[in-house]
């Protein structure tokens, strides 16, 4: 629901009355992944979406009917072959929404989840519509009490940076609980400051990373070369990377383009449990540079990890073609894709990503967890993103 922050902000400031569908499971192919969200308020405009336009007109009619009664709803669209005109997902997959209305007295609620400087997560009450803003240390209620699993769950699932569907209790007195995880984004560790850095930082932000560039060059580390960049830093890249945090989800990219640097900081890197590292280089350097590393003590297990020439190889040339490259292959390892054209494969469009399967795939028999839910070497005129 961030995604519509800017819109929910002006009809905050009118005072506005509302409704959100949210998308609370997935099974099969869908567009959209569970929290997708989709607002109508009471002139009838529509901010957002929900599958790309299967079922968006029946969605915006549960709306209005919800903003009309006030009581919350929840409906499953699906695909039917039976009923050419039905409404549903042409893709075969369903789609569990669930829709709110949102009051004046729950806009503190609202705001506290989409304010971008902490990480919060937004915890509904599927039966009820009562909301909650949970965070690390506090938890703020549009006046409805909240017993601590749900809390804990909440928080549980913050920390992994992951959304769900959870319920909490037993029996009649059971109750679901849509918990929206916006953790803090995760970190693109940019490793030299060039204009394929440039480029490359956009695509970053392109995709919701946090981007810092580190350049060991102080004259080269100016913010005003590197716009797109959250951060700038000039320090030697793995004197920089021994020191700053990272994690499960971080991305680093090496393009600097010299062995002083690069292998200094891919010693330290192949150490580290990221999501994914990337040297640029043409072929030859790419051989140099593991030489490099195995006599540095890098075993072969962690050189398996490097992914060098950095990107897929698409054919462009182009700084900017040279970064989509790479966020492709970025996109391709987090969820697991065949980096192959969709059209020479017959596996699903959308795949169930690597970081999901842990809580996707449940015994059926546990019912608490209902769904859930990431250079060329001098002299050399090649493309430096693996085509050479």
């Amino acid at each position: 629901m961030r995604d519509l922050a800017a819109h929910l902000a002006r009809w905050h400031a009118e005072g506005a009355t509302y409704a959100v569908a949210t998308v609370v499971a997935v099974r099969g192919s869908a567009p959209l992944p569970p929290g997708a969200a989709m607002a109508v308020d009471g002139a009838g405009a529509v901010r957002g979406s929900l599958s790309g336009g299967c079922v968006e007109g029946a969605v915006y009619e549960l709306c209005t009917r919800v903003l009309a009664a006030g009581e919350p709803a929840r409906q499953t669209f699906g695909y039917s072959d039976a009923d050419a005109f039905a409404v549903g997902l042409t893709c075969g997959g369903e789609l569990d929404v669930f829709v709110q209305r949102i009051t004046p007295p729950q806009y503190p609620v609202v705001e506290a989840a989409l304010d971008p400087s902490r990480p919060v997560a937004l915890v509904r009450d599927l039966t009820t519509a009562a909301l909650a803003a949970v965070t690390a240390e506090s938890v703020l209620t549009d006046g409805g009490g909240w017993p601590d699993p749900a809390v804990e769950q909440a928080r549980a699932l913050l920390h992994r940076g992951a959304s769900g569907l959870r319920t909490i209790g037993c029996g009649p007195a059971a109750r679901d609980i849509l918990v929206t995880a916006y953790a803090a984004p995760p970190r693109l560790i940019v490793f030299g400051a060039n204009v394929f850095a440039a480029a490359l930082c956009r695509v970053g932000k392109l995709l919701g990373y946090h981007v810092t560039v580190c350049e060991g060059r102080a004259a080269f580390a100016e913010r005003a070369r590197l716009p797109e960049a959250d951060e700038v830093v000039a320090d030697w890249p793995h004197r920089y990377l021994r020191a700053t945090p990272v994690d499960s989800r971080t991305v680093l990219c090496v393009l600097t383009h010299d062995p002083k640097f690069d292998i200094p900081v891919l010693v330290e890197a192949l150490r580290r449990p990221v999501a994914y590292i990337g040297a640029m280089g043409s072929r030859r350097a790419d051989i140099e540079r593991r030489a490099r590393l195995r006599e540095a003590g890098v075993t072969a297990e962690q050189l398996a990890r490097l992914r060098s020439p950095i990107g897929l190889q698409l054919g462009g040339r182009t700084p900017e073609e040279t970064a989509l490259a790479i966020g492709a292959e970025i996109v391709a390892l987090r969820h697991g894709g065949s980096a192959r054209a969709l059209s020479g494969t017959g596996r699903p469009i959308h795949a169930v990503a690597p970081e999901r399967r842990e809580t996707d795939a449940v015994p059926a028999a546990d019912q608490r967890v209902r769904s859930a839910g990431v250079s060329t070497s001098s002299g050399e005129p090649v493309p430096s993103h693996g085509t050479c």
